[in-house]
């Protein structure tokens, strides 16, 4: 009986023990990135299928290096310790290259140039730069670029989740604005054609983004960047850039 019930117990602490080695990444023909899912028109689901620039992108340079890409939707105030954690080998969610970011992590040269907006209500008359936002309350996911800029004008942070919440808070009168890319800012305006929120104005800084990876994981950089030095040169971020913006971004 005890030989019977140790036996069992030896079985279950296999069955945990390959479970566990399956949710791992040590597959090396397997790439695990890091997204949200839900930041349009970089990462976002479509019929049910993630799909995106950042998305595309990705899924190039894993083409480039023979390795499946496998991604891992999370919330982007948790995408950095998932990261860490070594849920995924990489974060493709439009990184914003940073002197933090830079000492913290291993990033990728960029593949993505933008600049910054600054977002309110349509009535709203008096909001058009960022010294205007001192003293205001803007809608951020709190670990991004764009909260640092809003934070540096002297915005009063609401956190949120991102971009979408963000809007909606803006629209139901919560707070005054929100800063974030031109791209994303773009997207949503032609998708939804929502006259209630406009550009008020730029943040006058142009920034870049990058895919992250850890520290220790300086190898895969240059391998994601020698792949993507392959695909400006036979033109793939050029063709998947026109598809979502109808311009070069990649550059």
């Amino acid at each position: 009986m005890r030989r019977k019930l140790f036996a069992a117990v030896l079985a279950v602490v296999a069955a945990t023990a390959a479970l566990t080695a399956c949710s791992s990444n040590d597959d090396p023909n397997v790439l695990a990135v890091g997204t949200e899912g839900t930041y349009s028109p970089f990462s976002y689901q479509d019929g049910g299928s993630l799909t995106g620039y950042d998305v595309e992108v990705i899924k190039a340079v894993g083409d480039k290096l023979g390795r499946k890409v496998k991604f891992v939707q999370t919330p982007w105030d948790a995408i950095f310790a998932g990261l860490e954690s070594k849920r995924f080998d990489l974060v493709a969610n439009q990184v914003t290259v940073n002197p933090d970011r830079a000492q913290k992590y291993s990033l990728s040269q960029p593949y993505t140039t933008s600049e910054g907006v600054i977002v309110t209500k349509t009535d709203n008359a008096g909001i058009h730069a960022l010294t205007d936002l001192s003293g205001k309350t803007c809608a951020q996911s709190v670990t991004s670029n764009w909260n640092k800029v809003a934070e540096g004008a002297g915005c009063k942070v609401e956190g949120v989740e991102g971009f979408v919440q963000a809007i909606q808070l803006l629209k139901n009168g919560r707070v005054d604005a929100t800063v974030n890319d031109t791209l994303a800012v773009g997207e949503y305006t032609k998708k939804t054609n929502d006259a209630t929120v406009h550009v008020a104005g730029k943040t006058g800084e142009t920034s870049k983004q990058a895919f992250a990876a850890r520290k220790d994981s300086q190898a895969l950089t240059d391998q994601i960047n020698t792949a993507l030095d392959q695909l400006r040169g036979d033109g793939t971020l050029a063709k998947i850039s026109e598809k979502y913006f109808g311009t070069d971004v990649s550059k």
